[in-house]
């Protein structure tokens, strides 16, 4: 029952994830500002929140689901899957560091607006996280389909 539990709260979790970035692309465009900068700040942090559910429930998935631990740690297609998870995370971390900037400046000045060169150099990031985003589902099936084990 517990891998269970695990296995349907990790899937949740990855689908928030999903739906956060997707909001951040949706939100992030040339001349955002005001209560949008705003937004898009609370918006990244469920986003950093959830990719830590993620990664917490998936440790748990490994320790405690019936599977255990050796079947992940020789597995390539999770190591594979751990490397987009980690291609994802990198890719984050430049939208993060500038959201909490603008947020910052915007606290200071009411009316800043990022410019667009940076708007769109964020956005190539976001698209990024989504495209090795969806290499961690296609081989997420490939495990559960006993794909991987070395």
């Amino acid at each position: 029952m517990t891998d269970l539990i695990l296995a349907i709260a990790h899937h949740l979790a990855v689908f928030t994830l999903f739906g956060v970035l997707l909001a951040e692309i949706v939100l992030l465009r040339p001349g955002i500002a005001g209560d949008r900068l705003r937004q898009i700040g609370t918006i990244d942090a469920i986003y950093g929140a959830a990719a830590g559910l993620v990664l917490v429930i998936g440790v748990l998935r490994v320790l405690l689901g019936d599977k255990g631990a050796d079947y992940y740690m020789h597995n390539w297609a999770f190591w594979l899957k751990m490397a987009a998870f980690v291609v994802v995370g990198l890719l984050s971390v430049p939208p993060t560091i500038a959201i909490l900037g603008w947020r910052r400046k915007l606290a200071a000045d009411p009316g800043f607006v990022p410019g667009a060169d940076i708007v769109a150099r964020l956005r190539l990031c976001l698209t990024g996280e989504l495209v090795a985003f969806a290499f961690i589902p296609a081989f997420a099936a490939a495990m559960a389909r006993g794909y991987g084990i070395m």
